[in-house]
């Protein structure tokens, strides 16, 4: 495990460091290798006490924060958070089914620059960036949103093998948008 510590309005802390990745130790048991985390210690106001961690492991990426008026007490409620997060995943992960095909699918997602399609006929590319769609239920989506704390999710549904987009609406509920066959 790979842990990278940031402190913000605060002096370096060798203990709040150690006793941080002593109390992640318990977190990893639920995580594939390898695992990258990082962790920020952030005092507001001399009184509010604020510890962040984000945490990015195969298949999996979840963040949490938590503030109080003592920075080891933000550690141990931020821990319980991520821990009862990665739990609840872990859980579901087991209820479903994992499906035969996990190689998913190739999709390119480009950036295009915003004056260049105003004004000629052919949009400049800024930036092209190919990613894999992996394939997953409908509820493993929503919860793989859930955790990476997205407005959208670009999968693969395992049971017809189309591309789907699963999007937060403006009024909380959660949107699915799937090809039409026929």
């Amino acid at each position: 495990m790979q842990v990278t510590t940031t402190f913000r309005h605060m002096e370096q802390s060798d203990a709040l460091k150690s006793y941080a990745e002593e109390k992640l130790d318990r977190v990893a048991k639920y995580i594939d290798e390898p695992i990258n985390v990082q962790v920020y210690f952030t005092v507001e106001k001399k009184i509010r006490h604020i510890v962040e961690i984000v945490i990015t492991a195969k298949g999996i990426s979840t963040k949490a924060s938590e503030a109080t008026n003592d920075m080891y007490a933000a550690i141990d409620a931020v821990i319980d958070k991520i821990e009862r997060q990665l739990k609840r995943y872990k859980e579901k992960i087991k209820a479903h089914k994992p499906s035969g095909d996990d190689r998913g699918r190739q999709y390119s997602k480009k950036i295009f620059e915003a004056e260049s399609i105003e004004t000629s006929s052919e949009p400049i590319i800024i930036r092209t960036q190919t990613e894999t769609v992996k394939p997953m239920s409908v509820d493993e989506a929503v919860m793989q949103m859930d955790l990476l704390h997205k407005d959208f999710i670009v999968f693969t549904d395992s049971i017809n093998n189309d591309i789907s987009v699963l999007y937060r609406r403006k009024d909380g509920n959660i949107g699915l948008i799937e090809p039409q066959r026929g």
